[in-house]
Order: C-alpha cells, then sequence, then structure tokens
C-alpha cells in the first residue's frame, strides 16, 4: 500500500472541494458543543486538546457556535467517562464529540444523550452504538503496515518486539491486531516479547528496558505511537543493536530519527493518526446540527512519514508536540462529501 502523506491529503480535500458549495454559517451560532475525552497523559492527546481548542476557539470567534468546551476524565475509566456524558447531557449541550474509552462500555451514556436530542460524534476511540456517528482510522491496517514496511527492509525476518498503548482501549487493541496479522502473513518474523508503554515515550522506555534482558537479538520494534524514542533510548542504555523502531510522529521521535539519519543513515518510517482529527470532528457535529445529511462513518487516513519526507515533516511539527493535520470547515465538507 501507499503510505499517506501531508500532501497526498491536503491535495485530496482540494480536488473534493472544487465540487463543494460552502455555505455561509446558518443554524449553528447559538449551538454549544462539548468534547468528552477519556485522556490526556501523553503528547497525542495534549496535541489532540490543542488543535481543539485552537480551531473551536477561532469557530466561537467568527460566531460558528456559542460554545465549544472540552473536559477531560481524570481517570481513564468508562463508569466515570459515562457519569461526564451524563452531566453533560444535562447541562444542555447541543452535541457532544468523544474520544471514548471503551467502543460498547459507553454506548448506554450515548444513548441516553441521543433520546435527549444531543448529537454525538464519536473519533478516535469511537463507539458503537448506532445513533452515533463514528470518524475511524484503519488502526488494523496501520499496525499490518508496520510489519509490511520490515518485511521489506528485512526479507529475512526476524525476532521483533512488540510497544502496546494503553491496555483495554480499542485503539490499542486494534493496532496489536493489525500487528499480529502482518506477523502471521509474514512468518519470518517473530514477535519474542510484548510490552504496553501507554503510548508515552517515559513509560515505553522503562517498560522496554525491564524487558530486553530476556530478549534475544531484536531486528524491529513495532509500536503505536508515543513509544519509538523511549526504546530507542532504552536499547542505547542497554548497549545493544538499535533495531529498526517504527516511530510515531512525535517530535523527540523524529528529531531523534534525524538526528540517526545524519550520522549513520538510519531508516524507518514513522505512522500516526493526525491528533487534529478532532477538528473534524467538532466540524461534522457543526453540519449535523446545521441540517447536513452526514454518513454515520467516516474514515480518514492515517498520516505516515518516509525517509524522504522526514526533514519536511520535522519542520512542521512544533516542539513537544505531533506531526499533524487540522480541518476547517470547508475541509470537513469536502470529507463528508467523498463519503456520500
Amino acid at each position: 500500500m501507499k503510505f499517506t502523506k501531508v500532501t497526498v491529503v491536503g491535495a485530496a480535500l482540494a480536488c473534493l472541494l472544487s465540487s463543494v458549495a460552502v455555505p455561509a454559517f446558518a443554524d449553528t451560532a447559538d449551538k454549544r458543543i462539548a468534547l468528552s475525552n477519556n485522556y490526556a497523559g501523553n503528547s497525542w492527546r495534549q496535541a489532540m486538546l490543542t488543535s481543539w481548542e485552537k480551531v473551536t476557539g477561532a469557530a466561537v470567534s467568527d460566531g460558528a457556535v456559542a460554545a465549544a468546551d472540552a473536559f477531560t476524565t481524570a481517570e481513564n475509566q468508562v463508569t466515570e467517562q459515562a457519569a461526564q456524558i451524563q452531566n453533560l447531557i444535562l447541562q444542555g449541550y447541543d452535541a457532544i464529540v468523544i474520544n471514548a474509552a471503551s467502543p460498547e462500555g459507553l454506548n448506554g451514556a450515548v444513548k441516553e444523550a441521543c433520546d435527549a436530542g444531543v448529537i454525538v460524534v464519536s473519533f478516535d476511540g469511537i463507539v458503537t452504538e448506532p445513533c452515533a456517528w463514528r470518524i475511524a482510522v484503519d488502526f488494523h491496517q496501520m499496525g499490518k503496515t508496520q510489519v509490511e514496511y520490515l518485511a521489506g527492509r528485512l526479507p529475512d525476518g526476524g525476532n521483533l518486539l512488540e510497544i502496546r498503548g494503553l491496555a483495554g482501549v480499542f485503539v490499542d487493541d486494534e493496532i496489536s491486531g493489525g500487528i499480529h496479522e502482518g506477523v502471521a502473513e509474514n512468518s519470518q518474523f517473530s514477535i519474542k516479547g510484548s510490552v504496553h508503554g501507554d503510548w508515552a515515550q517515559d513509560v515505553s522506555q522503562k517498560a522496554v528496558a525491564g524487558i530486553l534482558p530476556s530478549l534475544s537479538d531484536i531486528k524491529g520494534v513495532v509500536t503505536q505511537g508515543g513509544d519509538g524514542y523511549g526504546a530507542a533510548q532504552a536499547f542505547k542504555a542497554a548497549g545493544r543493536d538499535m533495531p529498526i523502531i517504527v516511530m510515531g510522529n512525535r517530535h523527540d521521535e523524529l528529531t531523534w530519527w534525524k538526528e540517526q539519519k545524519d550520522a549513520n543513515g538510519y531508516e524507518t518510517m514513522s505512522v500516526s493518526i493526525a491528533p487534529g482529527v478532532s477538528t473534524l470532528a467538532f466540524w461534522v457535529a457543526q453540519q449535523i446540527l446545521d441540517g447536513k445529511d452526514v454518513p454515520k462513518d467516516l474514515t480518514v487516513p492515517f498520516l505516515s512519514i518516509s525517509q524522504d519526507t522526514l526533514e519536511e515533516s520535522l519542520e512542521n511539527t512544533q516542539a513537544g508536540g505531533v506531526a499533524n493535520v487540522e480541518y476547517s470547515q470547508e475541509e470537513a465538507q469536502g470529507v463528508i462529501a467523498g463519503a456520500m
């Protein structure tokens, strides 16, 4: 498959927009949209919230909506997020955008929202309740793509280390499932160890450092995002040969990769969902509130960075942040039109 690049996304959206009539803001100036987020403990989630604030803040100032408030639970618990959604219903929000702790666990609270006339749009961590809208990335393929890349780089295969994300979360299960399917189709590889890095560099470094003494020669590390740099530091500290580590679009990962590329020609790839998908979810909710016909399921591409696009991507990624794509109202209309 072809890796998705920012330029490809932009070109695709431009083609869609050429045939889309862009209406003025209509009936949503008095509408209030809330973001219900289950977790904020890594750079991707922080970037997601920053993108939300940036785009929705401008939308409120421009009169597109009356409010676009963000709420994050203290713990990644389904019961806590369900209670949060119920509170948002009582507070009278017209739409709730959800990054969900569980695809099924929040369905009761989501159904309550729908029954109260509240629009529900889920993204990243999606929900399965039929009344809600879903903005999904093919996380399964994102995992499988990593193994396909390694198969091209390492035709003789070898031992792999898997770094998983946050246990019990849909995204973690999907990416891991794709990785294991890729390994099943490329039997020259074998996963010799698996740890949870919680999509955070510090957690990943400790987890990898803990398992490395029990592992023989590792040729590749498959990841989920927010863990590549931590893995590299653990291998370095252990004095081990540096394997091909798939990165996750974080600034520190891209910076380390660039340093290694310049020093010794180190080559890898990087892949993740753009945190700005939260802004697409916002505009989708706004469009639904504005009476537009929107399919219940929308799919957006994951964002890949190659050896050739590393420098450009790093230059456009804020320190401490993640390579990103944010959406305007017009671009969201293009995504919707493409799915119709």
